[in-house]
């Protein structure tokens, strides 16, 4: 018997699993959401507000005190700060750095769990991306999906999407990655039961496909026909 309808894909940056994930979301007739928006807009906001990054009490304080929300949408996960959308500024790079750095802390974690988890109430099914959907958001998820790529593979991609040298996204993303992965609080691993999918040879299309056919096996009275 399935307990949540809710589909986890998690990877490391530019494996693939926004674009993946948001087209498996319109595919089923599901919401979709991309979990790693809670920390950038977070990153970005104590940024502008001028917060101490290595303070996680500060960076809590500053969660729970300002003004501001994120945003299920189809296209992009939104973030809106102070009445303002600032959606395309939570997803610069640098933001991202920031955001990494922040969400190794177990509070700052904490601090923004329920609001991820809360992105399944009211909806009729929901596909949840990011680092830690299926090992700490949803762990109970009935399909838990998991890509990767190769490096060198991932660069390019962040480089069609927002411009920048192939190098230095790279040596950027290394970073990125050994933060997330040596962090002590949820870091990005492997879901237990995850399928894992290895998307440096495969186009988007092949990919969702693989990923839907197993959702529309699990999810037969869940999903949309049309």
């Amino acid at each position: 018997m399935i307990s949540q309808n809710v589909i986890t894909v998690d990877g490391p940056a530019a494996s693939g699993k926004t674009s993946m994930s948001r087209e498996l979301a319109k595919n089923l007739g599901w919401q979709w959401v991309s979990t790693g928006a809670f920390y950038r807009g977070l990153a970005y906001i104590v940024e502008q507000e001028g917060v101490d990054i290595t303070s996680e009490a500060a960076i809590v304080e500053t969660c729970e005190q300002v003004s501001w929300s994120i945003e299920m949408a189809s296209d992009r996960t939104k973030c809106h700060y102070k009445g303002a959308d600032v959606t395309d500024q939570i997803y610069l790079e640098e933001i991202g750095t920031v955001a990494s750095k922040i969400s190794a802390f177990p509070k700052v974690r904490q601090a923004l769990l329920q609001a991820q988890r809360d992105c399944l109430n009211h909806v009729r099914g929901l596909v949840a991306e990011g680092r830690d959907c299926g090992t700490v958001v949803f762990p109970k998820a009935p399909l838990k999906v998991y890509l990767t790529a190769r490096s060198e593979s991932r660069a390019e991609r962040r480089v069609q999407e927002q411009g920048g040298e192939v190098s230095q996204v790279l040596e950027a993303q290394r970073a990125r990655d050994d933060q997330d992965s040596q962090r002590k609080a949820a870091p990005l691993e492997v879901p237990a039961g995850a399928l894992v999918i290895d998307t440096s040879a495969m186009s988007l299309e092949e990919v969702v496909s693989k990923v839907e056919t197993k959702a529309r096996e699990l999810f037969s009275q869940m999903v949309s026909r049309d």
